[in-house]
């Protein structure tokens, strides 16, 4: 598993979320860990194919997905997660992604990603394998941790 394919991912994110929350994401340290899901979590989870196989999967707590959301929604308070909330935390999953093929493309690592898919039956993703894993220190939104998980 390299590192260089989770780098262009915590790049676009933080780079996107810089651009609609008005937050400069801190960096965590790298790990490699087993596919965790938590509950109480969102999970959203886009493949990826060509030159890279596998998954990215973007977990955070609730809580900071409505935050995260209301920030986007500039400041819009959100008390739940509505079908609106998952639309736009999904779209951020999206376009975090969307800029990171771009970069890999750039780096001629060539990758098609599918529409992101929140999971919440977690229980279909246990023994999915080892990801590389970085968590990202949103400030007063929470933390959102990035996995890229690479098949082949």
């Amino acid at each position: 598993m390299k590192a260089q394919y989770i780098n262009p991912f915590l790049e676009s994110a933080s780079t996107v979320i810089q651009q609609m929350c008005n937050i400069s994401p801190k960096r965590g340290d790298l790990s490699i860990k087993d596919v965790t899901f938590y509950e109480d979590h969102i999970w959203i989870k886009i493949g990826m194919t060509g030159h890279i196989e596998g998954d990215v999967i973007f977990g955070l707590h609730k809580d900071v997905a409505m935050r995260i959301v209301s920030a986007m929604m500039g400041g819009f308070p959100i008390s739940e997660m509505d079908e609106m909330g998952k639309s736009a935390i999904s779209e951020l999953g999206n376009m975090i992604s969307g800029n990171a093929s771009t970069i890999l493309f750039n780096q001629g690592v060539a990758i098609d990603i599918t529409p992101p898919q929140l999971v919440d039956d977690h229980q279909s993703m246990y023994g999915a394998g080892k990801a590389l894993a970085v968590p990202l220190d949103l400030g007063h939104l929470g933390e959102l941790e990035i996995q890229v998980l690479v098949l082949k």
